[in-house]
């Protein structure tokens, strides 16, 4: 996770990307929320450019950083509302405050994380060599799954810490000889620099999840705005998932991307917004890492870090816990 410093700069100066929106409701409950940029996190683009934010009587500012797991520290101390992130995230963050937890799983990746190396064949040519990991992200998360997974000993890579914007570039420059990481940087990389090829992806090895994170004392303290706000995301999930065309369209002019590659893109995940066995099981599995690391403070559980009672309250039918 990158320092507070740049973090802050990060969601603070960047709210929703200057984009044109709808008149907002007048008295509308306002809320400031902040994820990466890429379309895994579309929930919180089409409740925004679709107009359900509003629908649910929410004035919501969209600010963006450098991934979304960097955004969810911000929870801590209420500097913001909501975030979307992945798994070590949000453990990492209740770690430091009991109050950070997980709302709903928001995204399920299929087939979007990669290890994508330059002029090496496979993950044993790549022994010896340096590889861009986003620590604390679920980039870490999938890479450390690849190694338990294939079997393979840590020690025979460098890790390097390089925030996901960053890898391409690093790639390019040779500061890296491969990076683990989420779309688009994977596709990008491949477009723009010859000889990268995919090592592995992440559907043989792990579905890596992104959740939505709330303070849970701020949730108590404004019951009725985070149901509306859930209740929103809900809305616009179903919309992704009934109209992806459209959905590809609304990310596409938040996220000032080719449209095109958004809707390729898209295709590779499950836009969820629930609660199940298999969001347990990867906090379960981030927090077994953690320990692994030697980075778990203390002793968590999921019972600890997921909370179901604000999804109850908004979408009963999409808690399965």
């Amino acid at each position: 996770m990158p320092s507070r410093t740049v973090a802050r700069r990060s969601v603070l100066a960047a709210p929703a990307l200057g984009l044109a929106m709808p008149a907002r409701a007048q008295g509308a409950a306002k809320m400031t929320i902040a994820t990466g940029v890429d379309p895994s996190f579309a929930p919180f683009y089409v409740g925004r450019e679709g107009g359900f934010f509003q629908r649910n009587g929410l004035d919501v500012t969209v600010n963006t950083g450098p991934s979304g797991s960097a955004m969810v520290a911000f929870l801590i101390g209420n500097q913001i509302q909501s975030a979307y992130g992945a798994e070590q995230a949000g453990v990492s963050a209740h770690l430091v405050d009991h109050a950070v937890v997980a709302v709903a799983e928001g995204t399920a990746l299929l087939r979007w994380i990669s290890v994508l190396g330059r002029g090496v064949e496979s993950m044993e040519a790549l022994k010896g060599k340096r590889v861009g990991v986003a620590r604390g992200t679920g980039s870490e998360t999938f890479w450390l799954s690849v190694l338990d997974k294939l079997k393979l000993d840590a020690g025979d890579y460098t890790v390097v810490n390089v925030e996901a914007p960053e890898m391409v570039a690093a790639l390019e420059r040779g500061n890296i000889d491969a990076f683990a990481v989420w779309e688009p940087w994977p596709t990008r990389a491949m477009r723009a620099i010859p000889g990268t090829r995919i090592l592995v992806n992440n559907e043989t090895i792990q579905v890596v999840r992104n959740y939505v994170y709330m303070n849970r004392g701020w949730v108590e303290a404004n019951r009725d705005t985070a149901t509306r706000f859930l209740r929103a995301l809900v809305e616009a999930t179903a919309f992704i998932e009934s109209d992806r065309e459209e959905a590809a369209r609304q990310v596409a002019r938040f996220l000032r991307q080719d449209r095109g590659l958004v809707a390729e893109l898209m295709g590779k995940v499950g836009y969820r917004m629930d609660l199940t066995a298999d969001s347990v099981a990867n906090v379960q599995l981030a927090i077994d890492q953690l320990r692994g690391m030697g980075r778990l403070a203390k002793e968590v559980t999921p019972a600890q870090v997921i909370w179901p009672d604000a999804l109850r309250a908004a979408a009963p039918d999409r808690v399965k816990i």
